[in-house]
């Protein structure tokens, strides 16, 4: 059985896995384009800049939706345990006063013994 926390967990790294693996990858295709590109230098960095922008904005977006996925889990989280606890509240509600109850039952018993038959 997998616990509301371990499946958030498991998703908060499944989505920093996938954002670290794009941006290693833009790493490694920057990297081999620089040492492949038979094109000027001039080309080149044009070309890198304009990539660097590309993954600039990919890895903001990535961020983004993490932020989104994150919250978005924090107030699911944040719900759950007010139901839990308003749940909690209301047992303790509920026993307190069949508790009551059997006391007051226990001190009509007592009473009625105390005045004889």
């Amino acid at each position: 059985m997998i616990h509301d926390n371990q499946e958030i967990s498991y998703r908060s790294n499944n989505v920093l896995g996938v954002f670290i693996g794009v941006l290693v990858g833009g790493l490694a295709g920057a990297i081999t384009m620089l040492l492949l590109a038979p094109q000027s230098g001039k080309d080149t960095r044009m070309q890198i800049h304009k990539r660097g922008i590309e993954l600039r904005d990919r890895t903001t977006e990535m961020v983004e939706d993490v932020m989104s996925q994150v919250q978005s889990s924090r107030d699911k989280l944040t719900m759950s345990g007010r139901e839990k606890l308003q749940e909690l509240k209301h047992q303790g509600q509920e026993l307190v006063a069949e508790q009551l109850d059997h006391v007051s039952e226990v001190a009509q018993a007592g009473k009625k013994a105390i005045q004889g038959p």
